[in-house]
């Protein structure tokens, strides 16, 4: 596949406008195929969620996204060009933060920021300046002397504050605690603000279902779920709690509630989307004095792929 050449020599542009496109990858370790036909499209701007357990071919995905490991079958394009023959020109182009970061022990975590920095297309000073401030790090010690969520912000400053146009993102808040959890969600959010692309693996649900505008489930290798939030849920039933005054003497005469349980004036039951209005038109009968009503949380959606059987190992 031909594609434009950028001043620096990597290639620019490519199908559509994804800065991220598998075909088909296929990659096996003799007998055992840690992707099995996987498709993912991540679009220029977007924050894209990238969600599996352990085993699922979210790292090998990311490995073969880097150039570090090459499919046996299928086609990616990365940023226009191809991570294994473009490699080095793509990686002044991206920021990688994996979920267990080494840094030079002898390094200050100021010299490995700025090591990082140069790597890529250079740095932001100002950006820089407040990202260790706001993840309140002490860039005087040296690799050796940091811990594991202090190596995490290591990358993560340099990451965020890298004149790159994506951002490959693996696990990269494991080690931090939940205050800087916060700030690593608020960063990201300015990052979508500003247009960057970012590819996020998490395992907290949450934080993909707080950051992403779309979001791929893998499971064994492939891709089972992609789309929106919104659209993940569309088909899936909304849960209902309330409490009841005056409950039904049998909660099967609630004909717009499905799985419908009482204990005592306590009701639950889940409601078709197209049918909410009638579903709480029927409670209200009962007198209802409190409410809660909620749409599938992502974990909800998630487990609809892994609940129901043993995971990948």
């Amino acid at each position: 596949m031909s594609a434009a050449a950028t001043t620096d020599g990597a290639p620019a542009g490519g199908r559509g406008d994804a800065v991220i496109r598998a075909e088909g990858l296929v990659k096996s370790y003799g007998a055992f195929r840690a992707l099995d036909g996987l498709d993912l499209t991540v679009e220029r701007g977007e924050v894209h969620g990238f969600l599996g357990p352990n085993g699922a071919g979210k790292s090998t995905t990311i490995r073969v996204l880097l150039g570090l490991l090459k499919a046996n079958a299928g086609t990616v394009e990365l940023l226009g060009g191809d991570p294994w023959k473009d490699v080095v020109a793509l990686h002044r182009r991206l920021a990688y933060v994996p979920g267990d970061v080494t840094l030079w022990p002898g390094l200050t975590g100021g010299q490995a920021i700025d090591l990082l920095g140069n790597l890529r297309g250079g740095l932001d000073e100002e950006r820089r300046r407040d990202l260790v401030e706001r993840f309140e790090l002490d860039t005087a010690k040296r690799g050796r002397q940091y811990s594991k969520g202090n190596r995490q912000k290591v990358a993560l400053v340099a990451a965020l504050s890298s004149d790159v146009e994506l951002l490959i993102l693996d696990e990269p808040t494991s080690g931090l605690d939940p205050l800087m959890e916060a700030v690593f969600q608020e960063e990201i959010a300015k990052e979508k603000a500003r247009g960057r692309s970012v590819l996020l693996s998490s395992h907290i649900l949450s934080e993909a279902e707080a950051l992403a505008d779309r979001i791929s489930i893998i499971r064994s290798g492939k891709i089972v779920d992609v789309g929106t939030l919104d659209e993940l849920r569309r088909g899936t039933r909304t849960s209902v709690q309330a409490v009841l005054r005056t409950p039904p003497a049998d909660p099967a005469e609630l004909r717009f509630v499905k799985d419908a349980r009482l204990d005592g004036t306590k009701f639950t039951g889940t409601v078709e989307p197209d049918q909410i209005n009638e579903a709480m038109a029927e409670l209200s009968r009962h007198q209802i004095s409190a409410l809660t009503v909620a749409p599938p949380s992502l974990e909800d959606l998630f487990l609809r792929h892994y609940g129901t059987e043993d995971d990948r190992s």
